[in-house]
């Protein structure tokens, strides 16, 4: 045996390891040198800034570090403009509080209005309570309903996260947003882009106008989509409705 040869004791680290290291690495790094003042993407940029992609990529870590705390989970949906006194705001609390007593985490966007209601309700029956907010230059408040809580710089973000941290979504009347919200799960889950799951309507005078428009226009007249993406959501009108046709269809 030639003495001279050394053999090297020391642990190696896989690549799989070592790339993880790098990238937790390079996203505290971005997150610790934004600017001050971040300008607005208001088109095209010219040149790719690094610390808006790790503030990005900084984001999904930490979104997708919250909501797989959860294993059965409902994002609630709706007008962040309902207060105490309309019926979806009194609905939406009833329900997030029966449906907190029966295991589910209740998310929310953690703002006012019916995410308000659903948080009040879980809080209220001692259960987990989510909220998944913007940042917005003219600050969203929190309501005081949340036993955990998070703030996105970016809508797609949050968007991902909402999408991806339930196993029931259910909307409220609400404005663009809830809309948006609502037309971006039908369309993953039409595309089997997520695996089929309760998409729930709530409140018959909102939503039957638009669900008469996506039939007799949408369906009937131009035939842009199938008679079956009809059946990937389910009407309700009343908190007993809702609440026997989620624990019926839940698979998780």
């Amino acid at each position: 045996m030639n003495d001279d040869l050394t053999h090297d004791t020391t642990p190696h680290q896989s690549p799989a390891h070592e790339t993880a290291e790098r990238l937790a690495k390079v996203i505290h790094e971005g997150g610790r040198t934004q600017p001050e003042e971040r300008p607005l993407l208001v088109c095209k940029p010219k040149k790719i800034e690094s610390w808006r992609i790790f503030k990005i990529m900084s984001e999904f870590i930490e979104g997708f570090d919250i909501i797989r705390r959860y294993g059965l989970a409902i994002s609630f949906f709706g007008s962040s403009r309902a207060t105490l006194g309309d019926s979806s705001y009194k609905d939406a609390e009833e329900l997030a509080k029966r449906l907190s007593k029966k295991g589910f985490a209740i998310i929310t966007g953690g703002s006012a209005g019916v995410m308000q209601a659903a948080n009040k309700g879980a809080f209220e029956a001692g259960g987990a309570s989510v909220g998944l907010n913007i940042n917005l230059p003219d600050a969203q408040v929190y309501n005081p309903y949340l036993t955990e809580r998070f703030g996105f710089d970016h809508f797609f973000v949050r968007k991902v996260m909402l999408t991806y941290a339930s196993e029931v979504y259910i909307y409220f009347p609400g404005g663009f947003g809830t809309l948006d919200e609502f037309f971006e799960i039908v369309t993953l889950v039409q595309t089997k882009k997520i695996r089929k799951v309760p998409i729930i309507l709530y409140g018959k005078d909102y939503w039957e106008p638009l669900l008469g428009f996506i039939e007799k226009t949408m369906y009937e007249r131009h035939a842009a989509i199938d008679k079956a993406d009809m059946e990937l959501f389910t009407l309700v009108d009343s908190v007993d409705e809702a609440y026997d046709y989620i624990t019926a269809h839940v698979t998780c």
